[in-house]
């Protein structure tokens, strides 16, 4: 990787794993100081910064915040110093039918999958803006872009931080700020992997066939969608070839949303 960002900061939400950690790789490769968030200890967050930050030899610090409060995400934002790339990519979903679903887990859909992105959005633009450069990249899903049973409180989030995505990235148009959500599929979570060896287990399946099993109905290209390609994107939106994309919507899906 070239160090296109060298000397910018970015904040990735949710990046003590999976898609958020393998964003904070990319970006750290490309140059910039890293801030990590979880809801780990620090102790616990203190390996996967360490090895970051000796990897890439970049700065890289890492801060706790639950972002269903609207005060620890102003702490997280003081401590984060001065974002020029903003990646909001923790989420949390409950599965349930709507007239099932419990009230405090709608609440805390909203508030952690749509709000928390609010709030980090506005405090980290008027920096952006007396830089005159800033990048957010808003993580959407598949299910921003179409619905699906029993989790409406994801799919009403994801939908949410499309419109969001769009009125931002108008805002600030002429600001040296980009604004762009992207919609990755099904990846290789630890959850899947989980669902995966729970129906070979139960179901006498090989690997091959238990992954067919669950990506039944989604991704045509009938494979997972790489964590490392989804970092890739967000790395060209924040490097140079990036500047004129704004406000855009894109898939990563395997053409699941053309179906």
């Amino acid at each position: 990787m070239s160090c296109t960002l060298r000397g910018r900061r970015a904040l990735v939400t949710g990046s003590t794993g999976g898609l958020g950690l393998a964003i904070a790789r990319r970006l750290a490769a490309d140059g910039c100081a890293v801030v990590l968030h979880g809801l780990a200890t620090a102790g616990e967050a203190g390996d996967t910064r360490a090895a970051l930050a000796r990897e890439h030899a970049v700065e890289v610090t890492y801060h706790r915040a639950d972002l269903a409060d609207p005060h620890a995400i102003a702490a997280l934002m003081e401590a984060a110093g001065a974002v020029d790339v903003l990646v909001n990519n923790a989420a949390t979903r409950h599965f349930a039918p709507i007239d099932t679903m419990a009230p405090a887990d709608w609440d805390a859909d909203i508030a952690v999958n749509l709000s928390a992105a609010f709030h980090t959005i506005r405090l980290a633009l008027p920096g952006m803006r007396d830089r005159g450069w800033g990048r957010i990249v808003n993580m959407s899903s598949i299910y921003g872009l179409i619905g699906t049973q029993d989790r409406v409180g994801y799919v009403v989030t994801k939908t949410a931080l499309i419109g969001l995505t769009r009125a931002v990235a108008l805002e600030t148009a002429r600001q040296g700020i980009t604004c762009n959500a992207l919609c990755p599929a099904t990846s290789l979570t630890p959850g899947i992997a989980s669902r995966i060896e729970a129906s070979m287990e139960a179901e006498g399946l090989d690997r091959e066939a238990a992954t067919r099993a669950v990506l039944n109905g989604k991704q045509p290209t009938g494979r997972f969608v790489e964590a490392e390609a989804v970092a890739d994107m967000v790395g060209f939106l924040c490097g140079p070839s990036g500047r004129d994309v704004t406000g855009a919507v894109l898939p990563m899906d395997g053409g699941w949303s053309a179906c």
